[in-house]
């Protein structure tokens, strides 16, 4: 009976279909940015801030196994005007000196129609707060449906910076920060 059994297992275990693992994959900061844009009456104040690190896992079959953690290095942050540069990282509004470290860790990845909703904790100036961006991913042109090794991934989200304490100058610039992060990403296995 035992060997019915294993040849029985034998026949049926190739049939089935493998697991699909979960991929570790780099990020290459030489490529990828993290811009953010936010209203100074008409106009628009953009920036950048530098990526510190990054642990991205993906699976694309099972997108619950999805990780997410990224920490941003706010003392680097950059403004599209030298006086919005330094408000940036000042005490009213980043405070770059005792905050120095912004960071992102998934809590949940779920589909939307073609791309993914990710959830997580975003902690700036100490407080965390949830917030949802929207992902796609991109395969480099001429590449085939399963090529994962390679991808860049677009995201998009918004925070009200008032929610973190970061308030200065709120009579001239607006409350909501609009997030734009394009990320370059290589699978490392």
């Amino acid at each position: 009976m035992v060997r019915l059994a294993a040849i029985v297992l034998a026949v049926l275990l190739p049939a089935l279909p493998a697991p699909a693992a979960t991929v570790a994959y780099h990020l290459d900061p030489a490529a990828s940015t993290v811009a953010f844009e936010t209203d100074f009456g008409p106009d628009l104040i953009t920036g950048s801030i530098p990526l510190e690190k990054a642990d991205l896992r993906l699976d694309f079959d099972n997108l619950a196994n999805c990780t997410v953690e990224v920490a941003l290095d706010v003392t680097g942050a950059k403004a599209s005007f030298p006086f919005a540069a330094q408000a940036l990282k000042g005490p009213k509004v980043l405070d770059a000196k005792d905050f120095p470290r912004m960071t992102f860790e998934s809590t949940s990845v779920k589909r939307a129609g073609e791309a993914a909703d990710i959830t997580g904790n975003i902690t700036i100036r100490g407080v965390t707060k949830t917030v949802t961006l929207r992902a796609q991913i991109f395969r480099p042109q001429g590449s085939a449906a399963t090529e994962l090794d390679h991808l860049t991934v677009k995201l998009s989200g918004q925070v009200n910076r008032s929610d973190f304490g970061a308030t200065g100058w709120s009579d001239m610039v607006g409350d909501q920060v609009r997030i734009i992060i394009t990320a370059r990403i290589d699978a490392t296995g």
